[in-house]
């Protein structure tokens, strides 16, 4: 079985080692297509160990911590694995984020400064177009991931980011898998246009509803379409 890739550097050896090289780790298995194969990811510790530039107790201390908060599972005589979810787990994961994402989007209507609203305008302004970010399917994903962290953030609410942040790995993985998928991506560069023109215009009902609908389309096309999860 083919160990899983890392985009890792080096950490600092200090008194918080361990909890850097958690941080680096948990950033890599975000970024990692954690559905792209048949298999999920395996990591390997002196692989780990060797790209961050530290022992392998630290590493050991970091799979553990990411362990209990359910992102890997280690298996006798196997190694630690990326844990990846059912279908169904991740539709539940998907209607959850619907109801976060849809409330902080309500919230920034309410609270968020003309100032933040504009930096998210200017961050998808090269998408505005569909015709363009169809020829941009990688830039326009980080960029989906980034709009959608960006309305969480907008809210203003430390615990709807906090339970955001617990789903984030999966949905960023099924976002990135699926935004190239049966023109969704089109669609995606729509939603986001009237969503951002709706907290603007503080229309408080019409950004809640918009935002609810925008990731439940993604629920029904996982539903419908995704057969890659069992």
């Amino acid at each position: 079985m083919a160990t899983a890739h890392f985009k890792l550097r080096p950490v600092a050896v200090d008194f918080v080692l361990k909890d850097k090289v958690y941080q680096a780790l948990k950033a890599a298995i975000s970024a990692m297509d954690i559905y792209g194969e048949n298999e999920p990811p395996r990591l390997d510790e002196r692989q780990i160990g060797e790209e961050l530039g530290v022992s392998r107790t630290p590493v050991r201390e970091a799979l553990s911590r990411l362990e209990q908060e359910g992102l890997i599972q280690t298996i006798p005589r196997r190694g630690a694995f990326v844990v990846r979810k059912t279908k169904r787990e991740i539709i539940e994961m998907i209607h959850v984020w619907a109801a976060l994402e849809s409330m902080a989007a309500r919230l920034a209507t309410q609270q968020a400064s003309d100032e933040a609203l504009l930096k998210v305008r200017v961050q998808m302004a090269s998408f505005e177009d569909p015709q363009l970010a169809d020829g941009h399917l990688d830039e326009y994903s980080d960029a989906n991931i980034r709009f959608h962290q960006a309305i969480i953030a907008l809210g203003g609410s430390g615990l709807i980011a906090d339970i955001a942040d617990g789903l984030f790995i999966n949905m960023r993985a099924v976002r990135a898998r699926t935004i190239g998928e049966r023109d969704r991506m089109s669609r995606s560069v729509i939603d986001h246009s009237h969503i951002i023109r709706a907290i603007e215009g503080r229309q408080t009902e019409l950004a809640e509803r918009l935002v609810r609908e925008h990731t439940l389309n993604l629920a029904r096309h996982v539903e419908e379409y995704v057969d890659y999860l069992k």
